[in-house]
């Protein structure tokens, strides 16, 4: 039988597995998105896009928010998924690993369908804004590196 000593260690270890399996998946989920509405702005602001130009934008804009809300739904399905996978197995097992792979299938997910979005935004673009449009594109994506 369990003591109530190693019964409250082995709570004590789940409780924090499932508040580190959160604490990653907010830091996955939340940080692209900072990022992603600076970008945003920077292209609507500097772009000097035309009433036209905004006008194709603004249906490429609101399908794209809406798959990357769908997204974030699964993203944050499977981080729940992940912490009870932690707080069963208590270390890496087959259930983390399979969480784990579940959680970056649906990152990639998000990922390729950004950059979707964004070569369709690029399509709008004439040439000079999408130069423009490239510089910022690669600033974004290079800024943590430097």
């Amino acid at each position: 039988m369990i003591s109530s000593r190693r019964l409250l260690i082995i709570g004590l270890i789940a409780f924090v597995a499932a508040l580190a399996g959160v604490f990653v998946g907010r830091v996955l989920v939340d940080a692209p998105r900072a990022s992603e509405t600076e970008l945003h702005a920077l292209l609507h602001g500097e772009l000097d896009l035309s009433a036209a130009q905004e006008s194709r934008l603004k249906p490429l804009e609101t399908r794209f928010a809406a798959r990357r809300g769908a997204l974030e739904l699964e993203m944050r399905a499977a981080n729940v998924r992940l912490a009870q996978a932690i707080e069963a197995e208590h270390g890496y097992g087959p259930r983390v690993t399979s969480a784990i792979d579940e959680t970056h299938d649906i990152m990639g997910a998000l990922q390729k369908e950004t950059l979707e979005h964004l070569f369709a935004m690029r399509g709008v673009l004439d040439r000079d804004q999408a130069a423009i449009f490239d510089r910022i594109v690669v600033k974004a994506l290079t800024a943590d590196a430097r």
